[in-house]
């Protein structure tokens, strides 16, 4: 790092004076003034949204392929085993070696993997193996590069900055989970499927370059471990010891594995909401949470200066479970909408309190393995979730799971948060 951004991060990190007016509500952007961190910030926005182009592009082309939904699940299943495994290595490998490598490492494949499944589109291949191959390897890419990307952040600001990062990061993730598809579908009639994937190849390039320019990053105990399966099983044991950090994931767990219902969203678009029309209908449920956690993430200065952060966890979770069962509850698209909002907001305030107690008060040689963990959770959870709440919809019909769901997610939390009292106690 040059002295002109020494002498920034300097100047940035004296205390400011209090916010007053809209500032005290608005986003907390002090992170950004730190050049480092804004350069990595920068990466995840033009990956937030490139990546979703391929996330279009790939069932598309699929389904576009084959004519058969089943095909489009099994790729799914074929990306996220190599997302687990992989996050569980990459984690391991985050605390061996010099981050900013690793992430120049990830991300160039990535960005080769995108150029591949250009190319294959461009050739018309039509070949669902090769499709289901390349995801496996770009699933794989990610994998490695996820953990190495969230454990650098607490290099690169404060303790005091990490609700405030982490809400920067999940906000601009969110933002590209509705704009990424909302631009590939605008996309694809005007310059057609292969070039979505050139396009997010191009950003990727964009990543690789901001990624380059950040400081050296290696472990701060040294380089003697090798990242192999004892240094995974180390990483358990060490989270199984860390009572706050369990507590972390379990209330994740807690929230979306029995309070996620996107499974639910056709059938209740189908028959619940049926009179406000089924696409539509089904486009709002969809976009509902995300939008919410992107507006959480923009007025996040509500809540990213809260010292206690288990609180906010445990108060963001049930916040989730009550919202969850208020539109299990709901006739009315309209409400069912804000209160899928609300959860949004929930998640992201979640988000952000869980990334922060993972980065203050994990060390910095097993923040690598613990933001694999993470990983795994936030992948799987959900997915755990389309099944349960698949299997209770059938069974006792889609209104009844979502709200069964929602109060479960409200008891457990509580009863989690009365019986183990590490993480209400929780703060900085």
């Amino acid at each position: 790092m040059d002295t002109s951004e020494s002498t920034s991060e300097e100047r940035d990190s004296e205390p400011e004076a209090p916010r007053r007016g809209r500032r005290r509500w608005a986003m907390d952007t002090r992170p950004l003034r730190r050049p480092a961190y804004r350069r990595l910030w920068g990466s995840t926005a033009v990956t937030a949204v490139g990546s979703q182009l391929t996330a279009v592009a790939v069932p598309k082309q699929i389904y576009d392929i084959t004519g058969s939904s089943a095909w489009v699940g099994a790729a799914s299943l074929a990306g996220l085993v190599p997302l687990i495994v992989f996050a569980l290595w990459g984690g391991a490998i985050a605390d061996t070696m010099d981050r900013r490598t690793l992430l120049l490492i990830t991300n160039s494949g990535i960005a080769v993997t995108s150029l591949l499944f250009w190319l294959q589109a461009f050739v018309d291949l039509a070949s669902v193996g090769t499709l289901m191959l390349l995801l496996a390897v770009q699933q794989a890419f990610w994998g490695l590069n996820a953990p190495a990307r969230n454990a650098s952040v607490a290099r690169l600001v404060p303790e005091d900055e990490l609700p405030a990062a982490n809400a920067l990061g999940s906000t601009v993730m969110q933002t590209g989970q509705v704009a990424g598809p909302l631009l590939a579908g605008a996309l694809i009639p005007v310059i057609g499927l292969p070039e979505l994937y050139l396009v997010d190849a191009l950003a990727l390039c964009v990543t690789v370059w901001a990624v380059y320019r950040l400081p050296s990053l290696p472990p701060l105990g040294g380089t003697a471990r090798r990242a192999g399966v004892r240094e995974i099983a180390a990483g358990f044991r060490y989270l199984s010891g860390h009572t706050v950090l369990l507590l972390s994931f379990l209330a994740d767990i807690v929230a979306m594995v029995l309070g996620m219902p996107r499974a639910l969203f056709p059938q209740l678009a189908s028959q619940t909401y049926a009179p406000y029309g089924e696409g539509f209908a089904l486009g709002l449920l969809f976009a509902a949470i995300p939008v919410g956690a992107v507006l959480g993430g923009l007025f996040s200065g509500t809540f990213s200066r809260a010292r206690r952060h288990g609180l906010m966890v445990i108060g963001a979770v049930v916040v989730w479970g009550v919202a969850v069962t208020g539109f299990g509850l709901s006739g009315n698209l309209w409400v069912a909408v804000a209160f899928l909002a609300l959860a949004g907001v929930a998640d992201m305030v979640s988000m952000v309190f869980r990334g922060a107690i993972l980065l203050s008060a994990a060390t910095d040689e097993m923040r690598g393995r613990m933001q694999g963990v993470f990983t795994v959770v936030v992948a799987g959870g959900p997915r755990l979730a389309d099944v349960l709440h698949g299997t209770a919809g059938s069974a006792f019909g889609p209104r009844t799971a979502v709200a069964g769901g929602g109060l479960l997610v409200v008891a457990v939390m509580l009863i989690l948060a009365a019986a183990v009292p590490a993480l209400r106690r929780y703060r900085v």
